[in-house]
């Protein structure tokens, strides 16, 4: 069974390999250079210290199992070579209007999606409703508390 594939921006993928990096070169040896001070320090069996850093351990290994396997998935998207940047993709930046307000969000994968920032998941009701559709269009969005109807302005 194949597995799905991820869609990343650039962006996103090149701060994915720098956190791999980061926890690979940096986190793992700090860690390991923790866990051997503190059992230095005798019985390890009450080492808040101890116990600490193999907590911290666990945690980094599994980020960086975790990134290991999202980077095995990944798949670039890329601006469209045509030039028809019209139709809202993941990658896209997009700004709609819905009941007067106006907003502007990025459509990204779900891995870098962070709503607070204005980069939604293409998964999420908002993305996914605006997948393929262009600007000046009116797309409806199903939301648990009901349908929203959104005017895309801009795509770019």
């Amino acid at each position: 069974m194949a597995r799905e594939r991820i869609p990343i921006t650039r962006e996103g993928l090149e701060a994915l390999r720098q956190e791999y990096e980061y926890l690979v070169k940096h986190r793992r040896p700090e860690i390991a250079r923790v866990i051997q001070e503190a059992r230095e320090h005798g019985d390890i069996r009450e080492n808040a210290a101890y116990d600490a850093a193999k907590h911290d351990q666990a945690f980094i290994e599994g980020r960086i199992r975790e990134i290991e396997e999202l980077l095995k998935r990944v798949e670039l998207i890329e601006q469209p070579t045509d030039g028809d940047r019209s139709v809202v993709r993941v990658g896209s930046t997009v700004t709609i209007e819905i009941d007067g307000e106006i907003e502007t969000y990025t459509i990204v994968g779900a891995i870098e999606a962070k709503p607070s920032a204005g980069r939604i998941s293409n998964e999420s009701p908002v993305g996914r409703a605006l997948l393929d559709h262009r600007a000046g269009e009116i797309v409806p969005i199903e939301t648990p508390n009901g349908t929203l109807m959104a005017r895309i302005i801009e795509v770019q």
